[in-house]
């Protein structure tokens, strides 16, 4: 078989073992899905009229519209914690060093995890959107080819934060030094723009929401979702990814090639 064949079958093999994991252990998959969906009701059902308000909107609506897109990016980060998760089991429990000693495409592991955590991301998107939707959320101004700019925004979004989870999972003696570690994807989005806009901050803060992956990926898919612009935030957003991925990669990658010692 030529090396590509070799990649893609071995790549495919670990995709489906990674998968039927995902399965059988569902609890860690939804007890991440659960933080942003209490987040979603607790700011639209216990803080939304004052937020909408405050934002100069008539009713709650106003805020949901605004609230959805970046609790749909916070999702993403909630689910790639489980990867690092997972990752980490793997080196501790011996079946990596099992896989070192078999005739397989070494990055296949690595590839079938982040190929998996972003299936799983896209699928709990799709659970939290449609809570979204039940509680009012609604994408009326977007056009069918914004709506395609917004899925791939999320795919590629999901695929740079996984490539990060990995490395972090890579480098973590264990499960709960995984989840611990990969603490700041959910933390992130709590001091970006998802629930207040960036300039209703303090002026101090500002910077701190502003120059971080999260809001300009927000602001993209919200302006995407509801027909807005989107300014320069796109290619912010886009830049953010790529650094993301080739970071996680090279990471993930060389720490993945070290023998344990």
């Amino acid at each position: 078989m030529s090396t590509l064949s070799l990649a893609v079958r071995d790549s495919s093999t670990m995709l489906r073992r990674n998968l039927l994991h995902a399965r059988r252990y569902p609890s860690l998959t939804l007890n991440l899905l659960l933080t942003p969906v209490m987040l979603l009701l607790l700011f639209v059902y216990v803080f939304g009229d004052v937020m909408s308000a405050g934002m100069g909107g008539a009713d709650r609506s106003a805020y949901v519209a605004y609230l959805v897109p970046g609790l749909l990016l916070m999702t993403i980060g909630s689910t790639t914690i489980g990867t690092a998760v997972s990752v980490a089991n793997d080196m501790n429990e011996g079946i990596i060093a099992r896989f070192r000693t078999m005739a397989i495409h070494r990055p296949s592991v690595l590839v079938g995890h982040v190929i998996g955590s972003v299936l799983q991301s896209v699928a709990s998107v799709v659970l939290v959107g449609a809570v979204g939707v039940a509680i009012g959320f609604r994408s009326t101004g977007a056009t069918a080819l914004e709506w395609l700019a917004a899925f791939g925004l999320l795919v590629v979004f999901a695929t740079a934060l996984t490539w990060i989870a990995v490395g972090m999972g890579l480098v973590s003696p264990n499960a709960e030094a995984a989840s611990n570690n990969a603490l700041p994807l959910i933390f992130l989005p709590l001091i970006s723009s998802t629930f207040v806009p960036i300039e209703q901050m303090p002026g101090w803060f500002q910077p701190v929401a502003a120059y971080q992956p999260f809001t300009p990926a927000i602001e993209t898919l919200r302006g995407l979702l509801l027909g807005t612009g989107i300014g320069h935030n796109g290619w912010l957003a886009l830049a953010w990814c790529a650094g993301l991925t080739v970071l996680g990669y090279v990471w993930s990658t060389k720490t993945f090639r070290k023998d344990p010692k």
